[in-house]
């Protein structure tokens, strides 16, 4: 009879450590996703910020450094509707938009989202842009920004992105 009661406790005792284990796994894991999820903000806060400011040059070349160059990326434009390649996005935003610019702002919200998963990302955050025209113009648009990234050997590129600017009146 000693036997089964001592048999027991062993099991017990077993099953209390089998318990103990998995929840300190569980909240293992839980905590490096939380760091990870942090890391992930403040290396795309980081990023988006650069973007800003690289685009706000008014150089078509500064902000290159961002996007993957590879052919067949397509990058969605408030106009025109699209582009298919980074050489085909400098040479189209610098026509479009830049050459006729005295000065550009693009300034990104504090509403950034990331998700990641493995070398894949995606961001979302709502941005501004103000421009003063060489013609004496001043245009103010809040733009939707999305943007792909991919982890290569270079650091986070772009490799698909989607801007885009509410209908009027809404």
């Amino acid at each position: 009879m000693e036997k089964t009661h001592a048999g027991r406790g062993e099991r017990w005792r077993w099953l209390l450590y089998v318990v103990v284990a998995l929840a300190g796994g569980l909240l293992t894991f839980v905590g490096a996703r939380a760091q990870q999820k942090a890391t992930d903000d403040a290396t795309f806060r980081k990023l988006i910020d650069g973007y800003c400011a690289a685009w706000s040059t008014g150089n078509a070349d500064a902000p290159a450094k961002f996007y993957a160059k590879d052919d067949g990326l397509v990058f969605y434009d408030v106009a025109p509707f699209s582009y298919h390649s980074w050489k085909e996005y400098h040479e189209g935003v610098k026509k479009e938009f830049l050459d006729g610019a005295a000065s550009v702002t693009l300034s990104a919200g504090k509403d950034l989202m990331v998700r990641r998963h493995g070398t894949m990302a995606w961001m979302t955050v709502p941005m501004h842009l103000s421009e003063k025209t060489k013609d004496g113009k001043s245009v103010e648009i809040d733009v939707r920004y999305t943007g792909i990234w991919e982890k290569r050997p270079v650091g986070w590129l772009l490799v698909h992105e989607h801007i885009s600017a509410p209908l009027a009146g809404s």
